[in-house]
């Protein structure tokens, strides 16, 4: 992979920036994504944020050798912390964790005007993600699943708006956990990954349903049926 020949879910990241964008691209490995941006006039400058060494000095390569400087500016800094408040139009966290890719928004909440564009494609647990968009009265304005190398990723779009919108319809709890936007579309990728959930998480259930029953039992039985509901009517729907 490289800045000409990007992986189709970082170029779906890309397709996302606002016009004209300078954006921050945070964890930003070896800036890949800034790189391509910039060269396909999806955004005109870029900061590449990126917390260890090796990954920085990649990207300072990366973007010395193609002559961007000008436009990128690599910067070592955890999370947001590598952004001055106002300074952005977007934001792109790409390729972590849901759990992890929360945290970094809510640890650099203080450095967003409300004014940016977040994209955030999670590798797993998107749920974590619509919560913290939705307790911090940010909209879900589009959401794209797609597979890549036998990987299913999500990709989640959002500004500060009516966070309710995206909802409605569909109870918030099913929404968060599957993406109201990618419930309402069910693609074949989509309809694939949750009916695996499904068959998964009702394996799950029977073990516990057979194992010794504690409390702790009890009440993971309880969430794992909360799971499996929303997840037939999810899926009935389509």
């Amino acid at each position: 992979m490289n800045e000409m020949n990007l992986s189709k879910r970082l170029k779906r990241v890309a397709d996302f920036l606002p016009k004209d964008a300078v954006f921050a691209d945070i964890g930003s490995d070896h800036a890949y994504l800034p790189c391509y941006a910039i060269l396909h006039q999806k955004a005109v400058k870029a900061i590449a944020g990126e917390i260890t060494d090796g990954p920085l000095q990649s990207a300072k390569q990366q973007v010395h050798k193609l002559e961007l400087d000008e436009q990128i500016s690599v910067r070592k800094g955890n999370g947001l912390e590598v952004i001055e408040q106002g300074e952005v139009h977007a934001v792109t966290i790409a390729g972590m964790g849901g759990a992890l890719i929360a945290n970094i928004l809510k640890d650099g909440k203080h450095k967003l005007t409300g004014d940016e564009r977040l994209i955030l494609q999670p590798n797993i647990h998107a749920y974590h993600i619509r919560l913290w968009l939705y307790q911090e009265g940010y909209e879900l304005i589009d959401e794209v699943i797609l597979e890549e190398d036998g990987k299913i990723y999500e990709i989640i779009i959002a500004e500060k708006g009516d966070r309710d919108k995206a909802y409605q319809g569909m109870s918030k709890e099913a929404g968060m956990l599957v993406g109201p936007y990618l419930a309402k579309k069910q693609n074949d990728v989509f309809r694939r990954k949750w009916m695996q959930e499904l068959q998964h998480t009702e394996k799950i259930e029977s073990q516990i349903k057979k194992a010794a029953p504690t409390d702790e039992n009890k009440e993971r039985q309880k969430e794992l049926q909360a799971k499996i509901i929303i997840l037939k009517e999810v899926l009935t729907v389509g």
